[in-house]
């Protein structure tokens, strides 16, 4: 319903990453707040929109490649993470969670997130192909 409503407005949606990075808890530390900031600002201008963008492999999302204020790092959580095995585990069972929450909701996950079932988490070198 809500994909519905943008596509018939035009209107456009942005995931930010405003949580943990660098590392599970314990590890890893809160997003600073410079950088959300930053990513808000660019949305507003209208400058993420016209970026280029690469395809995260776990979760099938347009990442902007860069964004005036953000570390090019900070933009993909992979590369924040010294243990590249740790976050790959922890992003296919982020994946996984998400597939199975969807599953109670409709008959046909899939359809609503299609990378979160079918695509191979290739993080091994910490950068986006």
């Amino acid at each position: 319903m809500l994909s519905d409503k943008i596509k018939q407005h035009g209107s456009q949606a942005w995931l930010v990453n405003t949580g943990w990075s660098g590392g599970g808890h314990g590890v890893g530390k809160r997003m600073d707040l410079r950088y959300t900031r930053a990513i808000i600002d660019a949305i507003h201008a209208g400058a993420l929109a016209i970026s280029e963008t690469a395809t995260d492999e776990v979760f099938g999302l347009a990442v902007p490649t860069s964004c005036e204020g953000v570390p090019v790092d900070m933009l993909f959580p992979c590369n924040t993470w010294k243990d590249k095995s740790a976050y790959e585990r922890s992003a296919r069972q982020l994946a996984e969670m998400f597939a199975e929450n969807f599953a109670k909701y409709t008959k046909t996950p899939a359809t609503i997130i299609p990378t979160l079932s079918t695509s191979p988490v290739a993080h091994t070198s910490g950068a986006i192909s």
